[in-house]
């Protein structure tokens, strides 16, 4: 089999894993904020704040990885 198509296999497993990781991570994260804000109403804006950050945190490494997988297939 072509090394190359390889790469491009690995870097396509890579992405999708990537996103996969990421996308149960801010499920987790979201669906743990409705609850804390359902038990606690009056905390709303402090849990939404710390949810962003985290969620943009979990979108950048997803983004990371992504850069990863595809300068990798490009080699």
């Amino acid at each position: 089999m072509d090394p190359k198509g390889l790469a491009f296999l690995g870097a396509g497993l890579g992405a999708g894993l990537a996103l996969i990781g990421a996308g149960m991570g801010i499920g987790r994260l979201a669906a743990s904020a409705m609850d804390g804000i359902a038990r606690q109403p009056q905390s709303a804006g402090t849990i939404q704040t710390a949810m962003l950050i985290a969620a943009g945190l979990i979108e950048g490494a997803a983004l990371f990885a992504l850069v990863i997988c595809f300068l990798l297939s490009g080699k």
